[in-house]
């Protein structure tokens, strides 16, 4: 019989499936470093004054799991540095709007000319705006006292690292922290001077007692060219939402190996906090699985109420209205010439829905089936509907033209 933690994730990866794929546990990757490496449990650290972490895991659910555990768990007055690798993932901060963010069909479908997997959608604990992950980008967490917490202090720990490296240097790129507590790379280029590109973002969580600081860093990379497409949506110019927009920015590799980059890191860690006994502590998938409280995170990121159901208030409209003003993009698709559409949703669930100009083959007792329809999508969870033709086709009581629109919202969400 399965072990309670991996029949959880069995049932979660055959429950979320057509909404966020590779939700599995992924494969185990070897971390070599020159440091004493521990062996026992990562729990038996907690209490320690100066930690240092590293996952095996390239799961995002797990090891963003584990690093909330190390938030909730480790002791106030301590300061831990947490360092791991995901695969191929899109990661939405916590206020986010999944709909505005993401190309959410193209995330399905997977990267293009890619033989890997379909990335994952993730929602973290954290603000920030939205961020891709891959075997190619670092992820670097601290922990600490919340008086002892600076947006810069911990990215200009990051910088320090980078320009110690060689492979730093050999781009010809200066590395610094800009006004946004970015971490950016100029370029000289022949034409108009200096270019600037970001190579590392950051976002925190604050509680009374703890605060967090996690960012990425683009090392090397293949799918720089490639994830364009899934953090544009194409509802984009049709919506009008609260929440956190990402601010999108030219991103460029810094040209590093992981293993490399997490030794400098972890140096300069030491370096401002101490040598932690000259212990670094390597956390296995099995181990942070037997842990009930990294499960129970686990579960709740998993969870598509979690993914799409925190999702702010937001409007969806076809046309401009007195609230959303703004011209609408082009609609390329065949789509009856008088249709309108115009959904209200709340935590991921139609609040309203105002539907017109469909195609009806007949009409009922000279009610209008539009509105008959539109109230018949109300309370239907968003990211439930998987195929807008059917979905429109159970919504209206007699029969409908909708392959036009159904295929239209398809393309939307």
């Amino acid at each position: 019989m399965k072990s309670e933690p991996m029949a959880l994730l069995c049932h979660l990866g055959a429950l979320t499936r057509h909404l966020t794929p590779n939700i599995t546990r992924s494969r185990l990757h070897s971390v070599s470093s020159p440091v004493p490496i521990q062996v026992r449990p990562y729990t038996q650290n907690l209490g320690r004054p100066v930690q240092i972490y590293r996952s095996r895991s390239t799961d995002p659910y797990l090891n963003l799991s584990i690093e909330h555990h190390l938030l909730q768990r480790s002791h106030p007055e301590s300061t831990v540095l947490f360092l791991y690798t995901n695969r191929p993932s899109v990661v939405i901060g916590r206020n986010q709007n999944p709909w505005l963010e993401v190309n959410l069909r193209a995330l399905r479908q997977g990267l293009p000319q890619s033989a890997a997997a379909a990335p994952t959608l993730v929602r973290r604990r954290s603000g920030g705006g939205t961020v891709f992950h891959d075997a190619g980008n670092a992820n670097w967490s601290i922990i600490c006292p919340p008086p002892a917490f600076d947006r810069d202090k911990h990215a200009e720990m990051v910088v320090r690292a980078l320009r110690g490296l060689a492979g730093a240097a050999a781009r010809g790129g200066k590395v610094r922290v800009n006004k946004r507590h970015d971490i950016v790379m100029d370029l000289d280029v022949e034409v108009g001077g200096v270019e600037t590109f970001k190579v590392s973002g950051s976002a925190y969580k604050l509680t009374r007692t703890r605060s967090l600081h996690h960012g990425t860093c683009l090392l090397s990379s293949e799918n720089l060219g490639r994830v364009g497409g899934l953090l544009r949506s194409p509802a984009e110019g049709f919506i009008k939402a609260r929440g956190v927009e990402s601010v999108r920015s030219p991103i460029r590799n810094v040209g590093l190996g992981g293993d490399e980059f997490a030794d400098a890191v972890v140096g300069e860690f030491r370096k401002m906090y101490g040598d932690a006994d000259g212990r670094e502590v390597v956390v296995g998938e099995e181990e942070a699985l037997a842990n009930e409280e990294v499960v129970k995170g686990l579960r709740e990121l998993t969870s598509p109420d979690w993914i799409f159901g925190q999702t702010p208030l937001f409007t969806f409209s076809t046309h401009p209205t007195e609230d959303d003003p703004r011209e609408r993009p082009g609609i390329t698709h065949r789509l009856p010439e008088e249709f309108r559409a115009q959904f209200t949703v709340r935590h991921g669930e139609i609040q309203a829905a105002d539907l017109a100009g469909l195609e009806y083959h007949y009409s009922v007792d000279d009610a209008s089936q539009d509105v008959v329809l539109s109230n018949a999508l109300v309370e239907q969870r968003l990211y439930y509907i998987e195929d807008w033709r059917s979905a429109l086709r159970q919504a209206s009581p007699v029969p409908v033209d909708v392959e036009g629109v159904g295929e239209w919202l398809n393309y939307m969400f």
